[in-house]
């Protein structure tokens, strides 16, 4: 993802002009935000492929060649070559202003964004394609909206922290797992708590609820794995393979009988639900396993991450033993399935120093193509397969080391603490800008997502609205067009006074006939003809609260609803009815120059 040239030294910066943002002094020349995009795969594989009954691509197979980029096809066009997907180059690290440890990394399911939760409850939300920082939000269990609105609060869900959740298939509930010993079924729409498991001796670190099945699990603290009925809130069976704290337990979304979980003691280990056993044993960490993830395309490809932040990929059919070591056999190749031992597997690939520090929480993009990390370090980081061709990374710092690389020449110290110093001041900016619409508390807004400018908010100088308003939806109004053409804006002030003096010596007469009309755009007094000098087109330029005064003193009263409405007061032009700007049906209150607001 970066610029730097692994292979010799620093690279060339991409010039631009400085740029100042809030909080954080002046930008000056970075490198371009690159990024990563799926479409061109993704449209490369939907161009060549047939229909199974037809065979396979008619592309020409992919060779390790950099000629062969433009030929890369999507993970799910190579569902049973789950080596070519292993994430083993490093693409971008992230960072928020806050620098808090990562805890949790989640991608939204169309994959745009990734959430990340951090030690402190922050919440920040990252670009899913050019990583970059998108919104932040300070953080019982809470409903938030895509944008970060909080919808509801489970107040007291827990006594405890809550350590993980999990939806049922159908979305309409979700299951929480808390320090408290117990495991929680909540419904969505009500909030309530339908029912409460309770049966782990220790705190509960880790919970799932099966995709197809009415089947949940759990890891505690207690070394124990257990599943559960959701409808009977009955445990079903406890398995005792671990040593320590289960740290994860994930079901897999492609093959739907297996299930994963991790442990501090420097284990993973996959069951099979319709044996109730395990089946493989992942070794080859030195520090507890603290996180674990399966791939969303490949059944077969399992990551796992470690509190020395060494991050490794495993393949169930490649054992990979290191040498001198017997093999053995996986229990579906046996006769005695139930009795065979599970399976040890190693690790297909190895990333050493993939963090500094332990990594929290794992997880896929949808498509499968890029894997989220988030560790105590304070950074996320993306990590992706490598390109056709690629063997550099393997003498990266994060293969083998920030002194070994430096020594090898493909790192540089004093480039790298550039780097981060230029990444820190693009998050920055990025933070700057995305929260623009969370210091403006007063924005009120008709729908979600589109704003409107408060009632008594003015134009800039620069005639562009409100910062944040979208143009022609809901925003601030123009100016009302100049009067026609024979009426004077400059009209001189007529005293109150004087006027309701000639008003009260003049006698009441007769209504005027229906066809009668004023010359001029203001208000008509019933009971009192125009008088001489004020016809020709000539607005009245009065103060009505003045003329009001003035005519109580005398005895004389104003008609009700009087000023007429489409009265505009001070010499100006008439409106018979507000005027809509932007797109009809999408406007909230429309605030006036006066600071009333007309409600639609």
């Amino acid at each position: 993802m970066a610029l730097y040239d692994e292979a010799g030294g620093d690279a060339q910066y991409l010039g631009r002009a400085n740029k100042s943002y809030e909080g954080g002094g002046t930008a000056g020349p970075r490198r371009a935000r690159l990024v990563t995009d799926y479409g061109s795969s993704l449209v490369q594989w939907m161009r060549t492929r047939r229909p199974r009954y037809q065979g396979g691509h008619r592309m020409e197979a992919e060779r390790p060649s950099a000629s062969y980029v433009v030929d890369m096809v999507p993970p799910l066009a190579r569902v049973h070559s789950p080596a070519d997907t292993i994430p083993v180059r490093h693409l971008h690290q992230s960072i928020g202003k806050s620098k808090k440890p990562i805890t949790v990394v989640r991608w939204t399911p169309e994959g745009r964004r990734l959430l990340t939760g951090g030690h402190t409850g922050e919440f920040m939300l990252w670009n899913g394609t050019a990583f970059n920082f998108e919104t932040v939000m300070d953080g019982d269990i809470k409903y938030w909206r895509p944008n970060f609105n909080n919808v509801e609060t489970i107040d007291d869900a827990h006594h405890d922290a809550v350590r993980d959740l999990a939806w049922s298939p159908s979305d309409t509930k979700f299951l929480s797992a808390s320090d408290d010993t117990t495991l929680k079924i909540f419904d969505f729409t009500s909030r309530t708590c339908d029912t409460t498991l309770a049966g782990h001796n220790w705190d509960v670190k880790s919970c799932d609820w099966h995709p197809t099945k009415g089947l949940l699990v759990s890891g505690s603290k207690d070394h124990q794995v257990k599943f559960w009925d959701p409808r009977t809130s009955r445990c079903l069976t406890t398995l005792h393979s671990h040593k320590n704290t289960v740290t994860t337990t994930k079901f897999s979304r492609v093959n739907n009988n297996l299930l994963a979980t991790s442990s501090r003691d420097q284990t993973a280990r996959v069951f099979d639900l319709r044996m109730m056993r395990d089946i493989c044993i992942l070794r080859g960490h030195e520090k507890p396993v603290s996180s674990l993830t399966w791939h969303p395309i490949h059944s077969s490809l399992i990551s796992t991450g470690s509190e020395d932040g060494s991050l490794y990929h495993y393949l169930l059919d490649e054992p990979n033993l290191p040498a001198g070591q017997n093999p053995t056999i996986a229990p579906y190749d046996s006769p005695d399935p139930a009795n065979t031992p599970a399976q040890v597997i190693y690790p297909a690939h190895r990333i050493q120093y993939a963090h500094g520090a332990t990594i929290w929480s794992l997880d896929w993009h949808p498509l499968g193509h890029i894997l989220a990390s988030g560790s105590k370090d304070n950074f996320t980081r993306f990590w992706s397969r490598a390109r056709p061709g690629e063997s550099t990374y393997l003498k990266d710092r994060f293969h083998i080391g920030e002194e070994a690389a430096e020594a090898q020449g493909t790192w540089n110290r004093g480039f790298g603490r550039r780097q981060m110093k230029e990444e820190e001041e693009q998050e920055l900016q990025d933070e700057a800008e995305g929260l623009v619409d969370q210091r403006r508390p007063d924005a009120i807004s008709s729908l979600p997502g589109i704003q409107i400018a408060p009632p008594g908010r003015a134009l800039q100088p620069d005639g562009l609205g409100a910062p944040g308003l979208l143009p022609g939806i809901g925003g601030a109004q123009p100016p009302p067009p100049p009067p026609p053409s024979g009426i004077s804006a400059s009209t001189p002030h007529m005293d109150p006074g004087r006027l309701a003096a000639i008003m009260s010596s003049q006698g009441p007469p007769p209504p005027l006939p229906p066809s009668s009309t004023n010359s001029f755009p203001g208000p008509s007094l019933p009971g009192f003809p125009l008088l001489p000098g004020m016809t020709g087109g000539a607005p009245l330029n009065l103060d009505l609260a003045e003329l009001q005064k003035h005519l109580a003193s005398q005895g004389i009263s104003l008609p009700q609803h009087f000023p007429p409405p489409n009265f505009a007061p001070n010499g100006g032009v008439p409106q018979q009815q507000p005027v809509m700007g932007g797109i009809p049906g999408l406007q909230g209150n429309i605030p006036f120059s006066n600071g009333s607001v007309y409600e639609r």
